[in-house]
């Protein structure tokens, strides 16, 4: 199950240590049990998230949650040090690495950590806010390959992009308003693919911190494609440039 609600099952996951990706507490709402939740959540790092009561209602899909609900994790978060030091003890290959920013549909999740594992990506890196967790909503849309494929949560998108490219990283988002296309680019060196949320693409801080914007061409009455099969198309173009080099 993907949710757990109310104090002493929220309270109970947390001691356990059970992965959890973020626990959601209504504003207000104080006292000595869920001051115990919160110092819980913080000893482990969880990310904590104070909403009006009407959000944790249509979350818990129920008024009965006492003001707190946790989202539970199918795998705990990996950093993105672990990733970047993957891939680099990766021999023969190139650092490969799908940052996502705010992609909140599970299943376009799921289906992008699919694909990046199946590409011989090294890792996923999502932002805790405004993205889908990693629910079982996202294990099962990945067809397993959640269990394979690290992905780093990272507070802060723009300083993880700062990172890779101090790491040797190219970075290379995606975006239908870019001049070029994406097979005008190299993917031979290091490089971070940057996707953006459904409908919105690519915010305009994360946009400008790439090296390069591509888009994928489109014809007919389809004007864009969705996250997770642009996250298809650009992969694989990446592996096909990798393989000619070799």
């Amino acid at each position: 199950m993907d949710k757990l609600t109310g104090i002493h099952a929220v309270k109970e996951a947390l001691e356990a240590e059970r992965p959890i990706d973020r626990v959601v507490i209504a504003k207000g709402r104080q006292d000595t049990r869920i001051e115990e939740i919160v110092q819980l959540a913080r000893k482990r790092s969880i990310p904590l998230r104070f909403e009006d009561r009407s959000q944790l209602d249509r979350l818990a899909n129920s008024k009965d949650h006492q003001g707190v609900v946790a989202l539970a994790a199918a795998r705990p978060a990996a950093a993105l040090e672990d990733i970047l030091a993957s891939a680099n003890q990766a021999r023969g290959q190139i650092g490969l690495i799908i940052l996502l920013d705010g992609v909140e549909d599970p299943h376009n999740l799921g289906a992008i950590v699919r694909t990046a594992l199946a590409a011989g990506a090294h890792g996923v890196v999502i932002p805790e806010r405004r993205a889908a967790g990693l629910t079982d909503t996202v294990a099962r849309s990945s067809a397993g390959a959640l269990a394979h494929l690290p992905v780093a949560k990272v507070t802060n998108l723009a300083r993880a992009m700062e990172a890779l490219k101090e790491a040797g990283y190219w970075l290379v988002g995606c975006d239908e308003r870019a001049d070029k296309t994406y097979t005008e680019v190299d993917y031979t060196s290091p490089v971070g693919i940057v996707l953006g949320s459904e409908g919105q693409g690519l915010h305009e801080l994360t946009r400008k911190r790439c090296d390069f914007v591509v888009s994928l061409p489109t014809t007919g009455p389809v004007k864009s494609l969705n996250v997770s099969v642009t996250a298809g198309v650009v992969l694989f173009e990446a592996i096909r440039q990798r393989n000619l080099g070799k």
